[in-house]
């Protein structure tokens, strides 16, 4: 799917109404919105919703959707639209359509919102001729955002991705710190610096759910000597690979769990930002503690029964007492492993007062190293 989320389809002409009756009818998961002006003159849809104010409307409902087609001039679009802009990370796309169908303009977030892709599916469906301005689409060239939002990517620093793409522009290269080689296969060879480059790189990309990757990487100066200070040229991804089994005894708290999570990954050079979610025994299903931390950290937090967590053959940690308790020889050892689709265990199980932690990796990043 081009757009991630529910579209919402405006009109404001007799003709913008045809055309978006057409979208409307030929786009999954899309609203269909018309002024009121023109709905009390010709026959609108009966699922159709009428609005008296543009910019009122559009305003209410613009971070409802996950994009916005307008039929209606760019210039109106602008206008309605600037006040609401905030960042390329959560604004929606917007494409904008003339009432004829001529052309179909992509117009705000086109790439990590989706809006070059919606535009070239509006463009199919409709006839229409696509518009496309983002610099790395029109000269064919890698965009790293794009490539984030493919390998589904945290940006840390979106202020860099235009330092990069500039890069790719300026026919310049970037140095690419890629231990789990997830950002590397999208950049072209020519692009990726190394040490037989006569011409300096321009800029850094590190791509990793380790908090400092450049430790133990030979030749790989990254903080340039200055503690904790990464250099200004430097754009940091975050794959979403990491998968925390949590045991605790009953009524351990949010914060004590919380806490215990955040030294735990800090000591072993994990980056909390590659979080992907917790993962528990089904006996935990209504433990206040993990279920407020989970929440907390906007994580999903998965549940496992006795017979999945003792089907896990890999676990390095095993229990007695937990095994006397509920049935099982493993909790957070065997739960991080299965919510990682049997993926690797990079932290055994570690104990700190009431709780017990353990991270394993993604398996789909296992034959990426």
């Amino acid at each position: 799917m081009f757009v991630t989320g529910k579209i919402c389809i405006w009109a404001i002409t007799p003709g913008g109404v045809k055309i978006g009756q057409y979208l409307n009818f030929a786009i999954p998961h899309s609203d269909f919105l018309v002024s009121q002006t023109i709905a009390d003159s010709i026959d609108v849809p009966d699922n159709t919703v009428v609005f008296e104010k543009l910019q009122v409307m559009f305003s209410k409902l613009f971070r409802s959707y996950s994009a916005h087609i307008c039929i209606f001039s760019t210039a109106i679009a602008v206008r309605i639209a600037a006040p609401l802009i905030e960042s390329k990370l959560a604004d929606p796309a917007i494409v904008v359509m003339d009432d004829r169908g001529v052309h179909a303009i992509s117009l705000l977030s086109g790439h990590l919102g989706g809006g070059n892709q919606l535009a070239l599916e509006v463009a199919r469906i409709t006839g229409a001729t696509p518009v496309i301005t983002t610099a790395t689409d029109i000269n064919n060239l890698p965009s790293i955002d794009m490539v984030a939002k493919k390998e589904n990517l945290l940006i840390q620093n979106p202020e860099m991705i235009k330092k990069v793409n500039m890069a790719f522009l300026q026919d310049k290269s970037i140095r690419i710190l890629d231990p789990l080689n997830i950002v590397a296969p999208h950049i072209p060879e020519q692009f990726r610096w190394n040490e037989s480059h006569q011409n300096p790189y321009v800029a850094t990309v590190i791509c990793s759910d380790m908090e400092r990757p450049e430790a133990g990487v030979e030749k790989f100066s990254l903080y340039n000597g200055r503690a904790g200070e990464v250099p200004r040229e430097t754009l940091i991804l975050r794959p979403s690979s990491l998968m925390a089994g949590m045991g605790c005894n009953r009524g351990t708290t949010a914060k004590e769990l919380l806490d215990f999570l955040t030294t735990a990954f800090k000591k072993n050079n994990l980056c909390l930002n590659s979080l992907a979610g917790i993962a528990t025994t089904s006996v935990k299903h209504d433990e206040t503690g993990l279920l407020e931390l989970a929440q907390g950290l906007g994580k999903p937090i998965l549940f496992y029964d006795k017979a999945a967590l003792n089907s896990v053959e890999t676990i390095e940690n095993p229990s007695d007492i937990v095994e006397k308790h509920i049935g099982v020889k493993s909790v957070c050892e065997a739960a991080s492993i299965l919510a990682a689709h049997n993926g690797n265990l990079i932290l055994p199980k570690i104990k700190r007062g009431n709780a017990t932690l353990a991270v394993a990796r993604m398996k789909k990043y296992k034959n990426r190293i």
